[in-house]
């Protein structure tokens, strides 16, 4: 949630904010009378309580006489501190209620603006012309189920649309890119984790996945537990209600784990293939820094992640994606997409978010230091994900229907350099 004494310093700036998102910009007004309301309440309360103790304390002291006098404004002030209890809870209540509504506010120079509106910052690697090498490429699923790694028809008999099998060197080849992934990780001080992919409330409204889309998330209302979207949500809920030491430097995990996502209001996008499914694989990577170090954090995972595209050779761009299209708990926010052949577009393949303290402050994660405790920043970005090997496949074909494997993922082949169609 957003920091409430910023918001009293500076409420013109989250009204910017929600002005950049295209969200309601009056919550702000109504979050400040809320949370005026509520220090009123707390403050009178307060007050009856310590009348009230003062008071209960002098029983013993008064004289017969003055006794039944005391005890009944003993009994009042009892009842006016239920009371003003009761409405200072109550304030509480609906001052989180509007908390939890108020997205992160975004970071300087984020681009106003929807899903249209971000900005590239560059374009890496070099797209290829099949026109000159003579041939037209063919599309992911033709190559997939031609190479026998890629099976939709049963995924969908078995589980209905958007699920699939990934078979033989299909997932030979998702195991090799998510194990580089791993060592990647480890060879930049990221501990791996493999991570629960069920998630209690508190821990998916914590990551503030139940908000604007919830409707992307699985519910099991027998258990009320969340199926997660992404380690990220796991891998912060894992240090919630602790305080951590970061003086010798962040806290870094990557998480493995299978995602699952409802794809809601994505009817027909993306039905073809496994672009857009309902239950995939990634390695999420996932920092806790001091709030001064969250921007240089966030230069390092996009660095990790283009690092990984390099490995398997993938032509993409960067582009620093519109408040608009934040997540509720970003303030900033780089994707990589990789260029797709066969629908001449860019793709999504990974992207980093800077949650700053927003996460940390729902989960009650601090740091300790010179002057007390307090939040930390949260930030997360992709390795690799089960998507990536539509951008393999079709970046890297041959003519006959034949993919060749980028060097970065050979040693987790056998050394494999070319699938050959089975």
């Amino acid at each position: 949630m957003i920091d409430l004494r910023a918001l009293r310093e500076d409420p013109e700036k989250v009204r910017a904010s929600q002005r950049a998102r295209r969200a309601d910009e009056s919550l702000v007004d109504a979050l400040l009378d809320a949370d005026a309301r509520r220090r009123a309440t707390l403050a009178t309360f307060e007050e009856l309580r310590a009348e009230q103790k003062q008071v209960s304390r002098s029983v013993g002291k008064a004289t017969p006489e003055e006794r039944p006098g005391v005890l009944a404004r003993a009994k009042e002030l009892a009842e006016g501190v239920k009371a003003a209890e009761a409405e200072s809870n109550e304030a509480a209540a609906a001052l989180d209620e509007l908390l939890y509504q108020v997205p992160n506010v975004v970071a300087d120079g984020v681009p106003a603006g929807g899903e249209d509106d971000y900005v590239v910052l560059r374009h890496e690697g070099t797209v290829r012309d099949f026109a000159a090498e003579g041939f037209t490429p063919k599309d992911h699923l033709d190559l997939g189920e031609g190479l026998r790694a890629i099976d939709t028809k049963r995924g969908t008999k078995v589980s209905g649309a958007r699920f699939y099998y990934l078979t033989g060197i299909g997932a030979r080849l998702e195991l090799a890119l998510l194990n580089a992934a791993i060592d990647q990780g480890l060879a930049n001080g990221f501990t791996p984790m493999i991570t629960p992919t069920l998630v209690s409330p508190q821990t998916m409204a914590g990551t503030g996945f139940l908000g604007a889309h919830a409707d992307e998330v699985y519910h099991l209302a027998t258990d009320d537990l969340y199926l997660t979207g992404t380690s990220e949500v796991a891998l912060a809920g894992y240090h919630a209600d602790e305080i951590l030491d970061l003086a010798d430097g962040p806290l870094r995990y990557a998480g493995w784990s299978t995602c699952y996502r409802r794809e809601a209001g994505s009817y027909g996008k993306d039905t073809r293939g496994i672009i857009r499914v309902h239950q995939f694989n990634k390695v999420e990577m996932f920092s806790y820094v001091p709030v001064e170090e969250a921007e240089a954090e966030h230069a390092r995972l996009l660095a990790w992640e283009e690092e990984m595209l390099a490995k398997v050779e993938l032509p993409y761009r960067v582009i620093d994606t519109a408040a608009g299209d934040l997540g509720s708990s970003a303030a900033r926010k780089f994707d990589c997409e990789a260029w797709l052949p066969t629908q001449e577009r860019w793709m999504e393949v990974t992207s980093t978010s800077n949650c700053t303290t927003f996460q940390a402050r729902r989960l009650g994660i601090r740091e300790r230091g010179e002057s007390g405790t307090r939040p930390v920043a949260t930030l997360n970005g992709t390795l690799a994900t089960t998507r990536w090997i539509v951008a393999i496949l079709e970046n890297h074909q041959l003519p006959d229907g034949s993919v060749r494997v980028p060097e970065g993922l050979r040693g987790y082949l056998g050394g494999l350099e070319v699938i050959e169609p089975a």
